[in-house]
């Protein structure tokens, strides 16, 4: 007889659903970061991103932020051009 195991394990850690969200009308009132962490090609990345989005939401404000530094947290004084700037950000990274 043939036994087959899931080696999936039991998660430890509670579930919590992601509820962080904007609402995204494509007006050029509303601004999306794009902030790059610093690896290689994260800028080139966010530039890929970025067209798609605008392809989806013509219109829409995108920024450009880079922390420059893969190794660091991003810096408060970005933080919080970004917070000011834009109701929105997405982060990624590049290899």
């Amino acid at each position: 007889m043939i036994e087959f195991l899931n080696p999936d394990a039991a998660v430890g850690v509670e579930q919590t659903p992601y509820n962080l969200s904007v609402s995204v009308d494509g007006s050029a009132q509303t601004t999306i970061g794009l902030l790059a962490n610093g690896f290689p090609d994260s800028v080139e990345f966010l530039n890929q991103v970025g067209e798609a989005v605008a392809r989806r939401r013509p219109g829409i404000n995108l920024k450009a932020y880079n922390k420059g530094n893969a190794t660091i947290a991003a810096p408060e004084k970005l933080l919080g051009e970004i917070g000011g700037d834009c109701v929105g950000v997405i982060a990624a990274y590049g290899h």
